[in-house]
């Protein structure tokens, strides 16, 4: 598993795709029910017990709904639907370019173009604010033909930031349906002599009909909680999310009730997003043929417009990350103490957030497998921390902890396990479809050869299991290293991790140290990516099914 079937997973993540019907189910061990079990308290615990936690602190007379939290929602819901609609939109010539058109490096292409989903977003913001910034190269271009320069602060820094992250996974998800037309269904079509608008509406608009909701309902959610590119691109009361509203009202005003209930608000958005979702996902099976699809020869017009979408978009991914790297480069050995103290603090909180994220996802996983009703109540679960809100989890945290102990004792253990709570939709479903094919080939010849679980776990599922594993915990290893979340609320002096170090560094307008401490960042993630899919998930087989 490669790095770009990151968006493939974010979409599985929330899509929930029919699972085989299994024809024999193993029982379900007690232990591991009792995990299970105990898992699913500790999710409800975050994501109800905090918002409880809030309400049950808060002044109820204070929980009025005001002019400015009528704004951050209409804001929330705009930037969303924005940043979804001019995704997809990019998205269709890029993923219909690549999908037609073969050249040196396209694999290599498309592996680049998901590496913005697992980039820590503090990293993406600084290197949009390399190009789009007022000191950036495009303002820089702008000034030699005096025209002033455009900011990125506000809306349109926000849709920048969030089209830079999901234009791959918009690409990604459009380029599979391109991928699953039927070979058979193009050869027709070219015995049949359509031309370019029949193409369109016989063959390709179908396809799209299908897909394109699905890849706007996906963007759309991902979008609502947004948090670290409000905090550094939106901010005022024109561009705040109901995210950053949140935070605002417990780190600045400490007013629970209003948090309370932007925070009721936020859910049932972000629960209606899904439900969409849900009614719009694509079947795996709506488009079925003999084999796969074989992209038709464009005329030499189609060619050159294919190469300027796939030059345009590589360079709007690429550039910024680039840029990232060649301005940190000089500074990264010279970072002061404070970065490196708080690298450390980053490590222990990725250790310890993989190390839960483990656990969480084989309980989960193997219980939704081995109960009837699992895919109805242990998934679910698992799933639910896509409508979560960190700042809520958060606030309720802080609540619950502030009497008894210190919330900056706190903060590593507490930030670890939201952070393995909010990858644990991305890991489930990695794992989740290996466990059930592994269990639809298998779990019939194992059980006639007497396997007990154990063995049934190490000889039959582990070897079907570990590259999705290693994935699933990689990426979440990656999404905890960057994360800008929980943190904010309990870390102080001197428990900060990266990202939060990085913030302060922007800031107060330390360019230098700004860009070394984001390099690191952009090391450091990448790095937990690959290290942890590599040492779980082990080489690539030799022969499929090993």
């Amino acid at each position: 598993m490669s790095t770009a079937a990151a968006p493939g997973a974010a979409a599985a993540a929330i899509v929930r795709l029919p699972a085989p019907p299994l024809p024999w189910r193993r029982p379900l061990p007690l232990a591991l029910g009792l995990a299970a079990g105990a898992v699913v308290l500790v999710l409800l615990a975050l994501n109800l017990g905090a918002l409880a936690a809030v309400g049950w602190r808060a002044d109820p007379g204070s929980a009025v709904f005001r002019a400015a939290d009528w704004a951050a929602l209409r804001f929330t819901l705009l930037q969303a639907a924005l940043s979804a609609l001019i995704s997809v939109v990019l998205a269709i010539p890029v993923a219909r370019a690549l999908a037609r058109r073969r050249f040196p490096g396209r694999g290599a292409l498309i592996v680049l173009m998901g590496a913005p989903f697992i980039l820590p977003t503090l990293v993406a913001v600084v290197g949009v604010l390399a190009v789009f910034g007022r000191a950036g190269i495009a303002n820089q271009a702008l000034a030699s033909f005096g025209i002033p320069p455009v900011s990125i602060y506000g809306l349109q820094g926000v849709l920048v930031a969030h089209v830079f992250f999901n234009l791959p996974l918009a690409t990604r998800l459009i380029l599979q349906g391109w991928g699953r037309i039927p070979a058979e269904h193009l050869r027709l079509a070219a015995s049949l002599g359509f031309d370019r608008r029949a193409m369109w509406r016989h063959v390709e608009g179908p396809m799209l009909r299908q897909v394109v909701p699905g890849a706007l309902a996906v963007i759309f959610l991902i979008c609502l909680t947004s948090f670290a590119v409000a905090l550094t691109l939106g901010g005022g009361p024109r561009a705040t999310t109901l995210e950053l509203a949140i935070y605002q009202a417990f780190r600045f005003e400490f007013d629970l009730g209003r948090a309370a209930l932007l925070a009721l608000v936020q859910a049932a958005v972000g629960i209606a997003a899904l439900l969409m979702l849900a009614r719009l996902a694509l079947p795996v099976g709506a488009l079925s043929g003999l084999d796969r699809a074989a992209p038709p020869a464009p005329g030499a017009l189609l060619r050159g417009l294919d190469g300027a979408a796939i030059v345009l978009a590589a360079a709007f991914l690429l550039v910024p990350l680039a840029l990232v790297v060649w301005r940190g480069a000089p500074h990264l050995l010279s970072l002061p103490g404070p970065v490196w103290t708080a690298v450390l603090q980053s490590l222990r909180v990725v250790a310890l957030s993989v190390t839960l994220l483990a656990l969480f996802t084989l309980a989960l996983a193997l219980a939704t497998l081995w109960t009837r009703r699992g895919a109805w109540v242990f998934e679910p679960v698992g799933l639910s921390a896509l409508v979560a809100s960190p700042m809520v989890i958060g606030t309720g945290l802080f609540i619950l902890t502030f009497p008894h102990a210190d919330p900056a004792r706190l903060a590593l253990p507490v930030t670890a396990l939201v952070n393995a709570a909010m990858a644990l939709p991305f890991a489930l479903r990695a794992v989740l479809p290996a466990l059930r094919q592994a269990e639809a080939d298998y779990a019939r010849l194992s059980a006639a050869l007497g396997l007990s679980t154990a063995a049934h776990l190490r000889l039959v599922l582990w070897p079907r299991l570990r590259r999705p594993f290693g994935f699933g915990l990689g990426l979440g290893a990656a999404l905890s290293m960057g994360d800008l979340g929980v943190i904010v609320l309990f870390a102080q002096t001197g428990g900060e991790t990266l990202p939060m170090q990085l913030h302060r560094l922007m800031g107060a307008y330390r360019t230098a140290d700004a860009a070394g401490a984001a390099l690191l960042l952009l090391i450091l993630a990448l790095g937990a990516f690959v290290l942890i899919e590599r040492l779980v998930g082990g080489k690539e087989p030799r022969h499929a099914g090993t």
